[in-house]
């Protein structure tokens, strides 16, 4: 493709920046099927306003963009107000100048190169800019299945209010202390070798430790002793009435803390649409307090309730997302649990992932015989 240069840039030329706005439309809307509303479909292109003064980074092979993504950076322009909003970012601004902040947003990778080590390259990138600028603190968001992933590299929810885009579906937000040089070791993140060790000058806010401590929309099993992360799941499924099957029966406290290793619990508030219909996560999602509604478009199809599994089927059939889900009432806790993490476990924990899979088989038996 004219004008792309092969390897890890920042786009610098107006040829470059069509090719990622050609390259962002096969990925979100033709693949994702998001932002179909705003897209340029004529010229198969997706452009937003923040791109005209953001930093792009690409990776580019054989001619072709194979990645990309895009910091939003107080230091160029005002973060602008949709940023504002979405991240919660009013009371960061009460305490940091504008240019220690930056969001991360809009990065993707060609479905044949995800696993690979391109997604680290790039964000390493983005983080020796972070550095080279002293940025402190990077904003951002992802999908619950993808979540694990990030806690990984150093980033760490810290919001109660989950994202819910028409668009873009259910995310969850996460920031990344660029200069904290103690998490990314203690953690083991790969970013760690991409990170300037600033010493005693490191800019790390002082108040961010007791903004994680207040809490997030998001319980990670990363981020919590095993015991009472097990408690968490495990005092919610003990309260369902006798006779009623869960995901994890059959299973030792053992088998069952290795089935819930890098899960995560995720808070949703009433008419948070959890899944999308046309969404292409497959992870799977356990109810542990309050109820759901599962949509086929205005219609309600079922309901889910405590112990329930939903997004199965997206799973065991390797396909999009058939039905939403949205949370019905106030106090919806769920279990979700990635696709990697599955897929892992099959391979490598045969006994833990047959006798989950076997409960799955048994509640959707179950789910039928009701429906007759």
């Amino acid at each position: 493709m004219a004008g792309v240069r092969d390897g890890i840039h920042q786009a610098e030329s107006e040829a470059e920046r069509e090719a990622i706005y050609r390259f962002r439309y096969d990925v979100y809307v033709e693949e994702m099927g998001r932002y179909r509303d705003i897209a340029d479909h004529e010229a198969r292109r997706f452009s937003e306003p923040e791109d005209e003064y953001s930093r792009i980074s690409y990776a580019a092979r054989d001619g072709r963009v194979i990645a990309t993504a895009r910091l939003t950076w107080g230091g160029l322009a005002p973060i602008p107000e949709r940023m504002v909003r979405q991240y919660g970012l009013a009371p960061f601004l009460e305490r940091l100048p504008p240019e220690a902040i930056a969001v991360g947003e809009r990065g993707m990778i060609a479905p044949e190169l995800r696993g690979s080590d391109l997604l680290l390259e790039l964000m390493g990138g983005g983080l020796r800019f972070a550095n080279e600028q002293r940025i402190q603190l990077t904003f951002g968001n992802c999908e619950p299945h993808l979540l694990n992933l990030y806690l990984g590299l150093g980033q760490r929810p810290y919001s109660h209010d989950n994202v819910n885009s028409r668009e873009a579906g259910y995310l969850i937000p996460i920031v990344f202390a660029n200069e904290d040089i103690g998490h990314l070791r203690r953690i083991g993140s790969p970013l760690l070798e991409y990170a300037t060790d600033f010493g005693a000058d490191a800019r790390v806010p002082a108040w961010l430790d007791g903004v994680l401590a207040g809490g997030s929309a998001v319980t990670s099993s990363r981020l919590t002793s095993a015991r009472a992360y097990w408690g968490e799941v495990h005092g919610a499924l003990s309260e369902l009435g006798a006779g009623s099957l869960s995901a994890l029966d059959g299973m030792s406290e053992d088998e069952a803390q290795r089935c819930l290793d890098k899960s995560n619990i995720i808070e949703c508030d009433a008419g948070d649409r959890i899944l999308k219909k046309g969404g292409t996560a497959r992870n799977m999602f356990v109810v542990l307090d309050g109820h759901l509604e599962v949509r086929d478009g205005d219609a309600v199809v079922g309901t889910l309730g405590p112990g329930d599994v939903f997004g199965e089927m997206a799973f065991l059939l390797e396909r999009p997302r058939s039905m939403d889900v949205y949370a019905k009432s106030h106090d919806v806790r769920i279990l979700s649990l990635s696709e990697s993490l599955i897929r892992e476990m099959i391979d490598e924990d045969a006994t833990v992932a047959a006798q989950l899979l076997l409960n799955v088989a048994k509640m959707l038996c179950l789910r039928l015989l009701r429906q007759e």
